[in-house]
């Protein structure tokens, strides 16, 4: 589905990055007042985020504060919004051991409790809050809401927790937020630092590709106009106080993947197998019966055609 609930005004966190930057263009294209907050973290770049950006700015309906939500006034920002996108966090598996934890902490499990509880002395229509597969750790076949969840990242631990701090904030305070379980989102102006952009980045430009562990480790691929859909769809459903998972459908080894990007790019790519990383998952898979029946959610992108777009805007990104 592409359209939404018919608000005016709604606010976009990380409105600056890969998923962000999408949604306020296709929620500006919709009619709607965009406010967007990204305080540039992490920092891979801050030209990323500023070409991410580029296709907003200029746009009349849309307002750009660059803060961190940590220490802004989430009260008065609050005022005269009807729906929260929640889209901000701290990013990375590999990243999130060690020193770094207590960042993860701060921007994933602070800043989301800081947003609901401001949230319950104001009237909205909907928050709709961006969670990981990462909750999960690892499974062995596809998996529902009703799952096991068992982090095995420091990351995944503070997902989960802001998604349960979401479930005590609805149920408590009436606040009416609906969780969205992403599944590797994938497509133009996707991070630096994932996984397919740093694959495509490696072969366009002759240097060794990194695979962790023998590349046969599988992920479930959601091309990021879906991941767009899924909160525009959960922004308008009555429903709150659940969790849905956002998958593509389209299941691929790591090994399977470089194959495409090869195809697709016209070169073959230098492959570097190193040892398993701690906190990778060996598979995700999504099953997305519920968002189907409930939200209507149904992906329409598949992993050839999603890594083939992706690829042509890398090739103009970094003029190759």
């Amino acid at each position: 589905m592409s359209g939404g609930p018919k608000v005016g005004t709604v606010l976009v966190t990380g409105c600056a990055g890969f998923v962000g930057s999408h949604l306020c263009e296709r929620l500006l294209y919709a009619g709607e007042q965009v406010i967007g907050i990204d305080a540039f973290k992490p920092n891979y770049g801050r030209w990323v985020k500023e070409r991410n950006l580029s296709f907003l700015r200029d746009h009349p309906n849309f307002t750009f504060l660059e803060q961190d939500l940590l220490n802004c006034d989430l009260h008065g920002l609050l005022q005269g919004v009807d729906v929260v996108y929640h889209q901000a966090a701290l990013p990375g598996v590999r990243t999130s051991w060690g020193h770094q934890f207590v960042e993860y902490v701060d921007q994933n499990i602070l800043v989301t409790q800081k947003l609901l509880d401001a949230a319950k002395d104001v009237s909205l229509q909907k928050i709709v809050y961006a969670s990981s597969s990462s909750v999960y750790g690892g499974v062995t076949g596809p998996v529902d809401e009703e799952g096991p969840t068992r982090p095995i990242s420091p990351y995944g631990v503070t997902k989960l927790s802001a998604e349960q701090l979401c479930q005590l904030y609805a149920y408590n305070f009436g606040v009416p937020v609906v969780s969205l379980r992403y599944f590797t989102v994938f497509g133009p102006r996707q991070r630096p630092d994932m996984a397919i952009h740093r694959f495509i980045y490696a072969v366009l430009h002759d240097v060794p590709i990194t695979v962790y562990g023998n590349g046969e480790q599988t992920r479930d691929f959601t091309f990021v106009d879906d991941a767009v859909d899924a909160n525009l769809t959960a922004a308008a459903t009555s429903r709150w106080g659940t969790v849905f998972n956002i998958g593509g459908g389209c299941r691929a080894s790591v090994n399977e993947l470089i194959q495409l990007i090869e195809q697709y790019t016209g070169k073959r790519a230098i492959r570097q197998y190193v040892p398993e990383q701690p906190g990778d998952p060996k598979d995700t898979w999504a099953d997305v019966r519920k968002a189907r029946l409930q939200l209507g959610y149904t992906p329409k992108f598949d992993l050839e055609k999603g890594v083939y777009l992706q690829v042509q805007d890398m090739r103009l990104l970094y003029r190759c």
